[in-house]
């Protein structure tokens, strides 16, 4: 069974701003999850931003911008100001698949984020229909080569 990385991330001009003589954080910090509420990635950014509060002293809001299979929130993400105080769950989902699902996406998962680190990991479970051809996940891969453009 393939594992799905949640991984918290933040906006690359987080990670270019360096050292600063201010002590971070001074307010509030958002973290978006680009799915909705009761979820598992949700549930995850929930005892992490618990957590993360804890540590830092200061709230982290939880902010659920559900859509488009995660791209939605991730967006939002991706257009708020890199200043740290705005991090986003995401996954292979928000961040694999969807470039190849989406040909205009508002977002460029390798150049505008940097990871933070991992999160949490969930199992992931292929199926298909019992007469497939294919019964692993070698067969399938074959069987989507030699299918070609179909």
């Amino acid at each position: 069974m393939k594992k799905v990385t949640l991984v918290l991330a933040a906006l690359v001009g987080v990670v270019a701003t360096g050292a600063q003589a201010q002590t971070y954080p001074t307010r509030p910090v958002t973290m978006i999850v680009p799915f909705a509420a009761g979820g598992p990635t949700d549930v995850i950014a929930r005892i992490v931003g618990e957590h993360m509060s804890r540590t830092l002293g200061q709230q982290i809001v939880v902010e659920n911008v559900a859509g488009a299979g995660g791209t939605t929130g991730i967006t939002r993400g991706a257009q708020s100001t890199p200043d740290g105080y705005t991090i986003m769950m995401g996954h292979m989902g928000t961040h694999g698949a969807a470039p190849a699902l989406y040909p205009k996406l508002k977002y460029d998962p390798t150049k505008d984020f940097a990871p933070i680190g991992m999160a949490g990991g969930t199992p992931i479970v292929i199926v298909a229909k019992k007469d497939f051809p294919a019964n692993d996940l070698n067969t399938l891969v074959d069987h989507v080569k030699a299918s070609g453009e179909k």
